[in-house]
């Protein structure tokens, strides 16, 4: 009890004074493609439809929870692609949320035979909401517990415009892009103070360092390695791994971290299992804690869920697209 006080105490502090929000982080990073770059808006044969659900922590008191949704399509005879992405992030018992709606789009260059680049942008509202009445406040804590609020403290949800750009070089085998996200730095107070999202900056890339491919069975072997890295105000965090596909499974191991920066060493291991057919992907992955915060939090949960409505034959396909050879998940 005493330890759901203090946290409860600390997420009060954190909402009403000065503050700089963070974005969540997924770890099934290609799993939920446009939430990392606006480029790969339509970089599917025709339509796909996502979801994704990330439980951070579930050993801490409070909630924290994240859900992403999106869908978009594939405009070939304009070299482009259009979507749209929902994602709504809630933590701590106060259910402080946040809400981005957004509207994107992406064009393909072919600069030669081998390579292209891929510029996208996103339009997106923002919303900041809270349930006040589930805070605890100093003056509602007595010696045999705590009290209901004579009167919670009057404040105004938020809500703003935000914009993002990004571009990815890719060829048959390789790629890498970047993204910045809050250009239009959104409003994060309650009481109109200058607290502001950070401008978020993600640079990502890898290549298929194997691949087999057996004509006979029409199956795939692949390995990939990957890596993400982001930096959002002073905040620095990197994703390196390892993806191995062999049809239909998918298997995968990350570390999270920065050694040579922190004192730590790391974040997190990762580790990812999945199943990848022509139309559904499916995987499942868990964040196990190596920092300081080990055996505390529980590490986190993730699940996603991708299905791409193909109706084209392969050769049409071949005509129509060219994939970029990023991993699923």
């Amino acid at each position: 009890m005493v330890k759901r006080i203090i946290y409860l105490l600390v997420l009060s502090f954190i909402v009403i004074s000065e503050s700089f929000g963070q974005d969540p982080t997924f770890s099934q990073f290609y799993a939920n493609a446009l939430y990392l770059s606006p480029s790969f808006a339509g970089a599917t044969s025709e339509y796909r439809f996502a979801l994704n659900y990330r439980n951070q922590w579930p050993a801490v008191p409070g909630v924290f929870h994240t859900y992403s949704i999106s869908f978009d399509k594939a405009m070939p005879s304009f070299n482009s692609g259009i979507g749209v992405l929902a994602t709504y992030d809630v933590a701590g018992s106060g259910n402080l949320s946040t809400t981005n709606i957004g509207l994107l789009y992406s064009y393909d260059f072919n600069i030669n035979k081998e390579w292209h680049i891929r510029p996208g942008i996103n339009f997106k509202f923002y919303y900041l909401g809270l349930d006040i009445n589930k805070l605890i406040f100093n003056s509602q804590i007595t010696g045999s517990g705590t009290s209901p609020a004579v009167t919670p403290p009057p404040f105004d949800n938020v809500a703003d415009v935000d914009f993002a750009t990004s571009a990815l070089a890719y060829n048959e085998r390789t790629w890498a892009g970047f993204t910045l996200d809050h250009l239009l730095t959104p409003k994060t107070s309650f009481y109109g103070d200058e607290s502001t999202v950070p401008i978020k900056f993600n640079f990502y890339g890898g290549t298929q360092i194997l691949k087999k491919t057996r004509l006979k069975q029409k199956m795939q072997d692949v390995l990939s390695v990957a890596i993400n890295f982001q930096k959002q105000g002073k905040f620095y965090q990197s994703d390196l791994g390892l993806y191995y596909y062999k049809e239909p499974l998918i298997f995968g191991v990350w570390y999270r971290g920065i050694p040579l920066v922190t004192t730590q060493a790391g974040d997190a291991i990762i580790g990812l299992i999945g199943i990848k057919t022509a139309q559904l992907h499916l995987g499942y992955s868990y964040d196990f804690t190596i920092s300081n915060l080990i055996g505390s939090t529980g590490g986190a949960h993730e699940i996603s869920l991708v299905y791409e409505f193909n109706h084209l034959s392969m050769g049409q396909l071949k005509k129509r697209i060219r994939a970029i050879p990023c991993p699923e998940f």
